[in-house]
């Protein structure tokens, strides 16, 4: 959100943290826990966001939570947030029990997104855990809107089971594409499932890339970071071309109100997009756990 407008000539001081009104207009449940929102904002006008950005999400008598944008910046009459309900959380709670017409505030976008211009041209590997598809779809539709501007394209998707699975019609598509490799497992299977089972890193010694032109996007339960980023070590993907995405207790999404500083850095105004080379500096506390996936 931009600090000031500019009404008929005159330039008018807007307060950052004033949220922008805005309407569902479609809803869909996914799961008893997640479910997708489709927002207009009430001017009209595209949010303006990139991919792997989040907004601070208000509902007035409830308060106020970051959601991932999970849409692509192309789709420009609308963006998508997934929430999940969280047992107790009152925010998500109400936001999940939302239908179309409903009325709710947006602040934002914030955060620095994927880094799209040194990804153009390069093969780029998607690696998805659980919830970490939700902030990935945004990448993942912004990357098939602009299909040319990109080489291979690989994703990796797991999950718990098979129910687990968000954007289920649109994975199927997905994985129809004649331009794009999509494999997925689950850690349980059903009787129905056909796919893979195991945990998501037992796709990764199968893959064949080029470790110099491989950007590798990673979202998923930080435990996991560990063990995918060890994987693409050994296929020599440089440091500076591993990427992850993090959360750490964002509340103002401005860098002001301290809750996500780590050693010195907000995670809501310098990430929540990072390198692995980047978080090299805050490993004491990121990498074991303590920051949490955006989603």
């Amino acid at each position: 959100m931009s600090f000031r407008d500019i009404i008929s000539g005159t330039v008018r001081d807007v307060s950052p943290y004033r949220p922008m009104k805005a309407r569902i207009i479609k809803t869909r449940l996914y799961t008893q826990f997640e479910k997708l929102l489709r927002i207009e904002l009430e001017n009209k006008k595209p949010l303006g966001h990139r991919p792997g950005q989040f907004v601070q999400v208000s509902l007035f008598g409830f308060g106020e939570a970051p959601l991932s944008i999970c849409s692509s910046p192309t789709e420009q009459d609308y963006f998508d947030l997934t929430v999940r309900r969280i047992p107790g959380g009152i925010v998500t709670d109400a936001l999940h029990r939302l239908e179309a017409g409903s009325i709710i505030g947006i602040r934002g976008p914030y955060g620095n997104g994927y880094p799209l211009e040194k990804m153009l041209g390069g093969n780029i590997l998607i690696v998805a855990g659980g919830l970490g598809i939700v902030p990935l779809r945004s990448l993942i539709h912004y990357i098939m809107n602009k299909r040319k501007d990109f080489g291979e394209v690989r994703i990796l998707l797991g999950c718990k089971t098979p129910h687990d699975m968000l954007y289920g019609d649109e994975i199927t598509d997905w994985q129809r594409r004649a331009d794009i490799l999509l494999q997925c497992t689950v850690d349980k299977a059903d009787p129905d499932w056909k796919g893979n089972v195991g945990v998501i890193t037992t796709l990764i010694p199968s893959v064949e890339l080029n470790p110099w032109r491989t950007y590798a996007v990673i979202v998923g339960p930080p435990i996991m970071y560990k063990y995918v980023v060890a994987e693409l070590l050994k296929k020599k993907v440089p440091e500076h071309q591993i990427i992850m995405s993090l959360e750490r207790n964002m509340r103002c999404g401005l860098g002001r109100c301290g809750h996500c500083l780590i050693k010195g850095t907000y995670v809501c105004a310098s990430g929540p997009v990072f390198t692995l080379d980047q978080l090299r500096a805050l490993e004491g506390e990121c990498m074991e756990g303590e920051c949490h996936v955006q989603a």
